[in-house]
């Protein structure tokens, strides 16, 4: 018994789509990070260059590096970085005639450790984005062509395995990461979710309003079909998908929305997710006096 459930354990590990939603969560929970990182170091070298600031926060990083000391500031250094000649010349203006504190041995050591630690997570988060492109063509391409590398992957990450995820009607794809929506839905009857991580999608997510959900279940729809064949039958169908799907956008960026009616008010909700008006019903119920109010004739109280 427990060699069987070696082997099936074994076996559902052999699988590279673990691989696969274990790299896209690292991906995404480092891309978090990187940006906190790279706010934290745009922050930390504005106190030494408050003048000099950069779009692109990864080359602000490579910047840090050769622009610390000023007294050792070199132009050709920091076009390097750059590799725009004007913006290398602004850049070397500004910080000759900085206002900022001057960096100290002990401040420079550190903020080159932390640049070079940005510089280095970022590379990281480039490698694991190149294998995640090679890993989901593999396993979903059917699912990539119609979305992308990344989206397809959080699908597989939320599912937890291709077989579940493939088994899952379009309803369900169209909602996967609207969980918290979902729930909140369900219990204070809020305005239930249209999409999921479907929304990331450009002709989902910069969509019209009141478009948006018939081009969430219109995507999903496909994606479902693409799912079945990337898992069973192996077959690439995409490129009709993809014709369809074109149509069925098409037809709903051309159709006539009708004017939705006003949603009736919806009952505000207290903490633990009770409602505020339960309470004073029922001290209307019982007259005004609580708990004491409502009790029957035939009661009496024990002494």
């Amino acid at each position: 018994m427990i060699k069987g459930a070696r082997k099936d354990i074994a076996s559902s590990y052999g699988n590279e789509e673990h691989i696969l939603i274990q790299s896209i969560n690292a991906f995404n929970e480092t891309t978090r990070s990187l940006n906190l990182m790279h706010e934290r170091l745009a922050e930390w070298y504005g106190i030494y260059y408050p003048e000099v600031r950069l779009g692109n926060m990864a080359t602000l990083a490579d910047l840090a590096m050769v622009l610390n000391e000023r007294s050792s500031i070199n132009r050709e250094e920091i076009e390097g970085v750059l590799a725009d000649p004007q913006q290398a010349d602004s850049v070397y203006k500004k910080a000759t005639a900085s206002i900022g504190r001057e960096m100290g041995p002990e401040e420079k050591a550190a903020l080159l450790a932390f640049a070079d630690l940005a510089r280095s997570t970022n590379k990281m988060l480039a490698g694991l984005d190149t294998y995640i492109k090679a890993a989901a063509g593999r396993i979903m391409p059917n699912t990539v062509y119609l979305t992308n590398d990344k989206i397809a992957a959080e699908l597989l990450a939320k599912a937890g395995s291709m077989e579940r995820l493939a088994m899952m009607p379009a309803s369900t794809i169209q909602l996967l990461g609207a969980e918290k929506a979902l729930f909140k839905h369900i219990k204070f009857g809020s305005r239930p979710p249209k999409y999921g991580i479907i929304f990331k999608l450009p002709e989902v997510g910069n969509a019209q309003r009141d478009r948006r959900g018939m081009m969430a279940r219109a995507y999903a729809t496909k994606i479902c079909i693409a799912l079945k064949a990337d898992h069973f039958s192996k077959n690439f169908i995409a490129e009709k998908l993809k014709k369809d799907l074109e149509a069925s956008t098409k037809r709903i960026n051309t159709k006539e929305i009708k004017p939705r009616p006003q949603r009736p008010a919806q009952p505000q909700h207290g903490g633990w997710g009770r409602r505020q008006d339960g309470f004073e019903n029922r001290r209307q119920q019982w007259g005004g006096k609580g708990i004491q109010g409502g009790r029957s004739k035939g009661y009496k109280r024990f002494k």
